[in-house]
């Protein structure tokens, strides 16, 4: 029978290190140890950084292997090693743009990657005892995007919203959802799958809307909007969405998924304007407000009008309700980025395929 051990895969990237540092008390959102130990397993891609888990050097019960989730050998050889009672699968390409410009990596990792973990986990789980396979759990984080895009008026996104990807990112997510969805219908392995909206906060790597706008304002470059700016997300702090994991993890239904959104339905260009607005406060600029900066691009191919989600399963099972307003997250993601100069320049520098500058284009 497992342990109390979690393999968290893809932990050296934005959410899964928020993820991380919350289980041990520690980070920018501690969210009080959580017992037993974690074994993250990380390819470390330009956007897998290590120092965002610095704080726990030396920490005995957390465990870092660097290791492809393709890679089906290492997949379970580490299983058996270390014998979790779950996995919590975070690795993924994640870059919409990067997805346009170069497909087969997001088929590669997202698509073939998590198949491959599956069948790791499946012959992990069938060697377990009873009680150990009936308290394992595999956690399967995706996104809304695979959903498609919402008109104006349409209802959110929900757990029975049907799948319509937009872009190579999206399908290649879809991909995934349904693999896992078909391991636990076909092999009974116990899944469950987390569709969440657009997470912002503290380690996200700086080609991200946030803390890219961020980086250019400082550094007085235009700030590039795609096509009009009136594409809407729904905004979810990423403190907020690791605390719904923990929820799922603890009490989801296997075979089920779960919608998991912010309840900040923004314009993008509302939401670049507010950071503006904050940029302004902070670091006021010489030349005028950091609004002046705003430029629109032409849009890119494929792009989704509108995200929003219905978290109305996760409230009403598991108890789970966003906390942090929109506002005073991104207030405090912005302070971290002031604060964390040398983590934005390090990440850049790893950044190995670096994308071109859309404002340097004509709209």
């Amino acid at each position: 029978m497992p342990g109390a051990m979690i393999l968290v895969t893809g932990g050296a990237g934005f959410i899964g290190s928020n993820f991380i540092l919350g289980r041990f008390d520690a980070g920018p959102d501690p969210r009080g140890r959580q017992p037993g130990g974690l074994v993250n397993v990380d390819k470390l891609t330009y956007a897998g950084c290590p120092s965002n888990l610095a704080a726990l050097a030396g920490e005995a019960d957390y465990h870092f292997h660097q290791a492809d989730v393709a890679d089906q050998a290492a997949m379970t050889a580490l299983l058996a090693r270390y014998r979790p009672r779950a996995i919590v699968h975070f690795a993924a390409e994640s870059h919409v743009d990067r997805s346009i410009a170069g497909p087969r990596g997001f088929v590669l990792t997202n698509v073939l990657g998590t198949q491959s973990l599956l069948e790791a986990a499946l012959g992990y789980w069938r060697g377990l005892d009873g009680a150990g396979r009936d308290r394992f759990r595999f956690v399967h984080v995706s996104t809304d995007e695979v959903f498609g895009s919402l008109g104006p008026g349409d209802a959110p996104f929900d757990e029975d919203t049907p799948y319509a990807p937009n872009n190579p990112y999206s399908a290649s997510k879809a991909g995934a959802d349904h693999l896992v969805r078909a391991y636990h219908r076909t092999y009974g392995l116990p899944t469950l799958t987390t569709n969440c909206s657009d997470n912002y906060g503290p380690y996200q790597f700086p080609e991200k809307l946030i803390p890219l706008m961020i980086q250019r304002a400082l550094a007085d470059a235009p700030l590039p909007v795609y096509g009009d700016g009136e594409q809407v997300r729904d905004w979810l702090y990423v403190a907020d969405h690791c605390r719904a994991i923990e929820a799922v993890l603890a009490g989801g239904r296997p075979g089920h998924s779960y919608a998991i959104g912010g309840e900040t339905e923004l314009t993008n260009i509302d939401l670049v304007r507010r950071l503006c607005a904050l940029l302004d406060e902070a670091r006021p600029r010489a030349g005028g407000r950091h609004a002046d900066l705003i430029r629109f691009v032409t849009d890119r191919p494929g792009h989704d009008r509108r995200y929003a989600i219905d978290a109305g399963r996760i409230r009403r099972e598991l108890g789970w309700a966003p906390r942090e307003a929109f506002d005073r997250g991104l207030a405090r993601t912005l302070a971290w980025y002031l604060g964390h100069g040398d983590w934005v320049e390090a990440a850049r520098r790893r950044d190995d395929r670096p994308l071109p500058d859309p404002a340097a284009a004509p709209p």
